[in-house]
């Protein structure tokens, strides 16, 4: 095996602006150490992933979800990387960047409601918010007793500045709806990944 030590590679023809190309079609190329972008690390794959939830139940037609809301914290559960940060309901990103955010909800009544809607809002200059995801559903009681359902929501948010960049999460129904909680596992939840670079 030969080594080559040099501390600079500069393409010959223009002195750093061409493209420099190591091995070829069909060999692997190994890099021993770490593989740097203008002398920051290069992020491997999902770095934050996190998960909020509901720790009391929301009897409502419609509301901002804004209190009783908590980090999964059960044996068990974790969170990747920095996670979200929540004021009155309001999610801050850690960082720029692409992300999926879900936003899942269990709901129950005695009785019949038309419809019942989870909704994602979004602002891009931390005042205005609109809906960017809204999924709907219904309950027809079956039985006796309450009759459950769930809602789920997703959507993309480019997180492009921090500081402007929020969401919050709303929910809805033509009946006054019991949308259900829980301390130690997710039934009102909200998932947050962040894909990649914006």
């Amino acid at each position: 095996m030969s080594k080559l030590f040099v501390d600079e590679i500069v393409h010959q023809s223009s002195q750093g602006s061409g493209t420099i190309t190591l091995g070829a079609s069909g060999e692997t190329t190994n890099i021993v150490g770490t593989l740097q972008n203008n002398g920051s690390a290069f992020a491997q794959g999902i770095t934050m992933a996190d998960q909020w939830r509901l720790t009391a139940d929301v009897t409502t037609t419609d509301s901002v979800l804004t209190t009783n809301l908590e980090r999964v914290d059960t044996a068990g559960q974790g969170t990747l990387g920095t996670g979200m940060t929540e004021s009155s309901g309001v999610f801050t990103f850690p960082s720029t960047g692409i992300y999926l955010v879900e936003f899942d909800t269990t709901y129950f009544l005695s009785g019949d409601s038309r419809y019942v809607s989870a909704r994602i809002e979004a602002t891009v200059d931390n005042s205005t918010y609109n809906p960017v995801a809204l999924d709907t559903s219904f309950v027809q009681q079956t039985q006796s007793g309450a009759t459950s359902g769930f809602v789920r929501t997703s959507s993309l948010i480019d997180v492009t500045d921090v500081s402007n960049v929020k969401v919050k999460f709303r929910v809805s129904s033509f009946a006054s709806v019991t949308f259900g909680s829980n301390t130690t596992y997710n039934r009102t939840f909200m998932t947050f990944i962040r894909l990649g670079d914006t």
